[in-house]
């Protein structure tokens, strides 16, 4: 058996393991990288990527539909399903070369496309190699999470991982599961020409502000998607007119194709974890906000890391974030933290949702009454006006000193339009930054210079600054 002893072994080659080796190979450190799957993990092929692309192709199919409001009437859209699979495949294919083995294998690092698993505390065995490494650090990911509902094994039901591989349109697409994968890929396929029906167990988007999260859902109902709130599905069966989902109010849903969105598992099994003294959870595996393991030599990052029992954040740019804690902790022993009060997340329906630091759930939970709740409609927003895009809002949470806690947005491009609070929450910036900041006109993200505004508005009323003003007016 080969022995490699590298500085850094990475075990999983998605975003955060890719950063990871990237990062360390930029600096001349030695790197083996372990992936037994394919390059670029599930961000690349079956997540992030294709459903963004299948998202664009939906939006450009609403558009068309859209037209007569603006005056052009171009009928409906033909779909070509099997085409904008293709567009999907060829996204795919032009982004892969920056995750190949061979892309890696040039910056220096030893790639090797086998199965690890831990031997020891300082060992891991892949293929015929074994690997002896000053750190490890574990990026292995996450997999669909698949409800025991009896029946749904006797039916050949989708996840993220074979949605893509489609070239017929469903027909009728079940929906399990009302989160962002979920209420993501039933309003693409509704756009493209599907009947769609959701079934959420809770409140649909439930991590979301309410208030945000109403302006996604009321569009989806409004194009058609039957979203069924506070159910579940009790069994799934095969009968003469096809699948039949039983709810458990009673109700039946018929479908030619399920949708198994219901959240996400840690991709543990195979590493032997407890030989290398790894703690993990069925959140994923222990780590403290360093993101080091029970065993002192070994990180976790992304979707695998719970994170000082806070769960793990299942997104690529955290699994980027966590990729760049570690290599300066492991390469520059510098102390790291995860700070998740930074960490924006963007929900891709239409219109998006895009929120960074507390909702005002969260903050009123923390903060009590020490708050300033800054709402502004996006009908304030003359583009929106142009676009006939109205409908959407921007909610600020602040300290009564106007430091910023959090920002949600519910608008068309929402996620560009929140990367400028991410940046304030990030540097704590208070509100009067944007106050003080001059947005071009027209832009969507006047609003938040609308909101910050509103801070003032209550002082403009204050009989000191009117009597202030009354004197100045004395002297001309």
């Amino acid at each position: 058996m080969r022995l490699l002893t590298p500085d850094i072994c990475v075990i999983g080659a998605g975003s955060g393991g890719l950063s990871v080796a990237a990062g360390a190979a930029a600096f001349g450190v030695p790197v083996v990288l372990i992936e037994r799957h394919r390059m670029g993990g599930d961000c690349l092929n079956t997540g992030c990527v294709p459903s963004k692309a299948l998202i664009a192709a939906g939006r450009h199919a609403e558009a068309i539909r859209a037209a007569r409001r603006f005056g052009i009437d171009a009928g409906e859209p033909r779909i070509d399903f099997a085409a904008v699979q293709d567009h999907v495949r060829e996204t795919i294919a032009a982004i892969a070369p920056h995750d190949s083995q061979e892309r890696f294998e040039g910056l220096g690092v030893t790639v090797l496309r086998e199965t690890a698993r831990f031997e020891d505390a300082a060992t891991v065995i892949a293929g015929d190699c074994r690997i002896r490494a000053r750190r490890f650090v574990i990026a292995t990911g996450s997999s669909p999470a698949v409800p025991a509902i009896p029946g749904l094994d006797t039916i050949p039901y989708l996840t993220n991982e074979s949605l893509f591989d489609l070239r017929a349109l469903p027909a009728r697409l079940a929906v399990i599961g009302g989160g962002p994968i979920g209420l993501e890929m039933a309003q693409a396929h509704r756009r493209l020409g599907s009947a769609v029906t959701v079934i959420e167990a809770g409140r649909a988007l439930a991590r979301e502000d309410a208030d945000l999260a109403r302006f996604a859902l009321d569009r989806l109902r409004q194009e058609g998607v039957d979203l069924r709130e506070g159910t579940t599905v009790a069994e799934v069966a095969v009968e003469a007119e096809g699948i039949v989902l039983g709810l458990s109010g009673g109700g039946r849903i018929g479908a030619s194709h399920v949708l198994v969105a219901a959240g996400r598992r840690p991709n543990t099994a195979g590493l032997d974890l407890a030989a290398a003294g790894i703690d993990e959870g069925p959140a994923g595996i222990r780590v403290d906000r360093g993101l080091r393991t029970s065993n002192r030599r070994v990180h976790a990052i992304g979707d695998v890391a719970d994170v000082a029992g806070l769960g793990p954040l299942r997104f690529t740019h955290v699994a980027g974030y966590h990729a760049g804690l570690v290599l300066r902790a492991i390469l520059f022993r510098l102390p790291v933290a995860e700070d998740r009060a930074i960490l924006p997340r963007v929900t891709y329906t239409d219109p998006e949702i895009g929120q960074v630091g507390l909702t005002e759930a969260e903050a009123r939970a923390r903060h009590g009454d020490g708050l300033r709740i800054l709402v502004e409609p996006l009908s304030a927003s003359d583009r929106a006006r142009t676009d006939r895009a109205g409908e959407g809002m921007i909610k600020v949470i602040t300290t009564k000193r106007g430091r910023i806690l959090g920002a949600g947005v519910a608008a068309p491009e929402a996620g560009e339009i929140i990367n400028a609070w991410s940046l304030a929450v990030a540097n704590r910036l208070g509100i009067g930054a944007f106050a003080r900041a001059v947005p071009p006109y027209p832009i969507l993200g006047e609003i938040g210079r609308r909101a910050a505004i509103g801070y003032y508005r209550p002082g403009l009323t204050s009989p000191w600054l009117r009597r202030i003003i009354s004197l100045l007016r004395r002297f001309g």
